[in-house]
């Protein structure tokens, strides 16, 4: 036996189910096994794969037992000459085999090997080359100090910055989402240690390779697809917190005396810093922007009135409640008038917040301009007060970007066109997939994967660069049958960078991908199950319906305005507060999807009575709902039914 590859799964069965398509076409000039073990995946792995991949050997674990224990697991059993341990959320080239060996044959000292990496959206990954962890590179590291410097060879030591990714290199550290070795020095130094749970057995076992003598090596003869989304997420508290431990151990092992002690101190002076990020991500998630946009805009208020008083107006005493009852009751109209114009969906794009502060602007100031001239103060202090929180808004949302604690939405998610690069039979497949998913209304066309042009294609993949900057194409899937993964890993890495990407293999009955590197992937699949039957979601979905209620109420005086039935709306609104009905429920009542309570709004976006849709177009509607629930989809669909709330 030439090759044994080595596979842990968890959770992430579509990505491997494309990952182990791909290990077989490399697989056809090599005389090779696959070994996945599994580490009691609970998202249906042990029924879904067997049947796909009748040649692959499975080893079920009842408990998940680390990343270091099940390799060894298989290792045990393995028979190749060369092993090779590899992540499930990749995507291999045809000949990577053939050329990972040949390196081999050909450079007698090279120990182990790791590979030139990308991400789903062909962006080089810096981790594919890698340094061992001294205590000042792993101090730049954790700090986020090699993010302003990632070619620096002091500062970006860590992933070796200064060496270019195109070539081949000596390295000290290969990632553990590929690295290849024979199984003759494995015995020599021993396997992965089994005290790394998560994180640092990589690093361990290079650092013992090179210790026996061998050296490793980044391979960049041959590019991989390494999604890295389905790991722990790299901005998280989490992350550092066993990225110092895995650390540490390292430390522990190999140093010792004051190097250690002082590679201890360091780390744990950058775990505080990049701590003080994670918290700051927390506080978004938990309390919100609309929380701190509150802060910044009593804090404008006061401030311009408290400047207006001194410079403008000195002459005139303000009343104590311009504080206790005016700024307050604006701030909330501020917020519940932002809220509505959009501010607060998933992402951020500057174009909102300009929106939103001059829908609340022409609010406040309608608003004030009826008010008794007894309870008026200056429209200086609120003109300028929108201004000044204007700025401070901006300000901090331009900082949490900076910062990696806000995503900028550079595009409403609705609106992203596809086109599928694919033969006409896998364009049906595709075709089919999509409309389980409930977005057959994406698809733009086909594109050949060939210089063929057809009458049925919008053109070849040698035109693509083109015909995304004639079409709005948000979203490209690649076919891999007849279009080689080496040619799709290739040509995503010569794209625009505002497209997305998702993958298909031949025979495999979902799509995958990730729009980058630091969040979960994304998957299309026949046996997608409805996500509003999960008992996360049933409970979020309540939790979302409360908290929605509850800033529909404390802005009560918004609706008396721009609501045609008030009495309804406030009734509707106590209905969801004591959960008769919820925001968002079905089209039809009579279906076998999980339970919802009746709801005010359908899946259609329109309340019951006004939906005169066939029942197959509505049942499709709550099978889409069902599928693909998410909290932001609700509250989209709330704003866009806004005056159907009274229904």
């Amino acid at each position: 036996m030439q090759l044994s590859v080595i596979i842990v799964n968890y959770n992430v069965k579509y990505f491997l189910e494309q990952c182990l398509y791909s290990v077989l076409k490399a697989s056809k000039h090599t005389n090779a096994e696959i070994i996945v073990v599994d580490n009691h995946s609970t998202d249906g792995s042990a029924t879904y794969l067997p049947d796909k991949f009748p040649a692959v050997q499975f080893i079920w674990n009842k408990e998940n037992v680390g990343f270091a224990k099940a390799n060894n697991q298989a290792l045990a059993v393995a028979k190749g000459s060369y092993i090779l341990f590899l992540n499930p959320d990749t995507i291999l080239p045809e000949d990577c085999f053939d050329q990972c060996i040949s390196f081999f044959q050909q450079n007698p000292l090279a120990g182990a090997l790791g590979i030139r990496m990308v991400d789903g959206s062909g962006q080089f990954l810096k981790e594919s080359k890698r340094a061992f962890p001294s205590p000042l590179t792993s101090l730049f590291k954790l700090s986020g100090l090699t993010q302003f410097f990632p070619h620096s060879k002091i500062l970006a030591r860590y992933h070796l910055g200064h060496l270019p990714d195109n070539q081949n290199h000596e390295v000290d550290v290969l990632a553990g989402a590929f690295i290849m070795l024979p199984k003759n020095i494995l015995q020599k130094v021993g396997s992965f240690d089994e005290s790394f749970f998560m994180y640092g057995e990589d690093v361990d076992l290079s650092y013992r390779i090179q210790q026996a003598g061998y050296k490793n090596y980044y391979f960049a003869d041959s590019t991989i697809i390494h999604f890295k989304g389905e790991s722990t997420k790299k901005g998280s508290l989490n992350y550092v917190r066993l990225f110092y431990q895995a650390m540490s151990l390292f430390v522990k092992k190999h140093y010792s005396g004051g190097k250690a002690s002082v590679f201890i101190f360091l780390v744990r002076v950058a775990i505080w810093v990049r701590a003080l990020f994670a918290a700051g991500g927390k506080l978004l998630q938990r309390l919100g922007l609309p929380l701190i946009d509150a802060g910044l805009i009593l804090m404008s208020f006061w401030v311009v009135k408290f400047w207006w008083s001194k410079q403008i107006r000195q002459e005139v005493n303000y009343s104590p409640q311009m504080l206790t009852i005016a700024f307050p009751v604006f701030t909330i109209i501020f917020l519940a008038a932002s809220f509505f114009a959009g501010l607060y969906f998933k992402g951020y794009k500057p174009v909102q917040l300009f929106r939103a502060v001059f829908f609340s602007a022409l609010i406040l100031m309608s608003g004030y301009a009826l008010l008794p001239e007894a309870y008026r103060f200056s429209r200086g202090i609120l003109v300028f007060g929108i201004l000044l929180a204007l700025i401070g808004m901006w300000i901090a949302r331009w900082l949490f970007v900076q910062w990696g604690l806000l995503l900028i939405n550079d595009e409403d998610e609705e609106h992203r066109q596809t086109m599928v690069v694919a033969n006409e039979k896998d364009f049906k497949i595709i075709g089919s997939l999509m409309e389980l998913a409930g977005l057959q209304d994406r698809v733009l066309g086909r594109i050949n994967n060939n210089t063929d042009n057809s009458a049925a294609a919008l053109g070849n993949t040698n035109q693509l660069p083109h015909i995304i900057n004639m079409y709005p194409v948000k979203e490209i899937i690649f076919c891999e049958n007849g279009f080689s993964f080496k040619d799709i890993i290739q040509l995503i890495q010569t794209l625009p960078g505002t497209v997305r990407y998702k993958f298909h293999a031949s025979q495999s009955t979902s799509i995958v991908g990730s729009d980058s590197s630091n969040i979960s992937g994304e998957y299309v699949a026949a046996d997608k199950k409805y996500r509003i039957g999960l008992s996360i979601n049933k409970r979020n979905k309540w939790m979302a319906d409360i908290l929605l209620a509850l800033i529909l109420l404390a802005s009560f005086p918004f609706h008396l305005f721009f609501q045609k039935r008030p009495r309804r709306f406030f009734k509707n609104l106590f209905h969801v507060l004591l959960t008769r009905k919820t925001w968002v429920g079905y089209a039809l009542s009579n279906n076998d999807m999980p339970p919802l309570k009746k709801g005010i709004l359908t899946s259609t976006g329109l309340p019951a009575a006004l939906n005169h849709a066939p029942s197959v177009n509505l049942r499709s509607s709550d099978e889409w709902y069902a599928s693909t629930y998410s909290i932001l989809n609700d509250w989209k669909r709330v704003i866009r039914g806004y005056k159907y709330l009274s229904s």
